[in-house]
This record gives C-alpha cells, structure tokens and sequence, in this order.
C-alpha cells in the first residue's frame, strides 16, 4: 500500500473517514490492537490510508490517524502519538506494521 500523509486537523480526517465506513475506535496494544468486541494481531488487519498532523509549535500535538481494515471486515481508526510521546513498549510486528 502506498501511504499518503494529509495534513488538515485530527478531527475532520476523523469525520471524512466515519463516512467511509471506518466507525470501530481501535487501541494499541503491545502486540496487538483491540477494540469493544475483540482484538487484532498485526496479520489480521491492513492500513488503508495514514493521516500525520505536525504540531506546529508543541511537539505533544505530532500524532498518525490510521485507516484500518480487517480481515474479516472491521474498519475503524486509530489514533497515536509520534515522536517524543510514541509508546516504546510495542512489539516489533506491530511497529513493522505502523511504519
């Protein structure tokens, strides 16, 4: 997938992608992202578009809104943080597939 990076604020990629269908709110996990019904390994899902905001002048606003698609149909976003405030404690399978 070629990944694209836009830069318009968090909250309207948020909403244009709901209208895609990307409604389930996912977390980061060390080895796996999860949501309200289950969870996901790095295998069971793709990213479909990445969306990474810069903040300007506080380097707490630098964040990546991923589009994620699972295997079995689930679509949702998750939101991270980069830079200076990204979890170090993630597996390298999951930080393979957020690259």
């Amino acid at each position: 997938m070629e990944r694209k990076a836009h830069y318009a604020p968090v909250s309207i990629a948020l909403e244009k992608l709901r209208e895609q269908g990307y409604t389930t709110d996912f977390n980061l996990k060390e080895n796996y992202i999860e949501f309200a019904l289950g969870k996901f390994t790095p295998d069971e899902f793709e990213i479909k578009d990445v969306y990474r905001y810069e903040g300007n002048s506080d380097p707490g606003d630098e964040a990546t809104v991923y589009a994620i698609e699972s295997a079995s149909g689930v679509k949702g976003v998750l939101v991270t943080g980069y830079g200076m405030s990204a979890d170090s404690n993630l597996s390298a399978a999951i930080l393979s597939k957020l690259r």
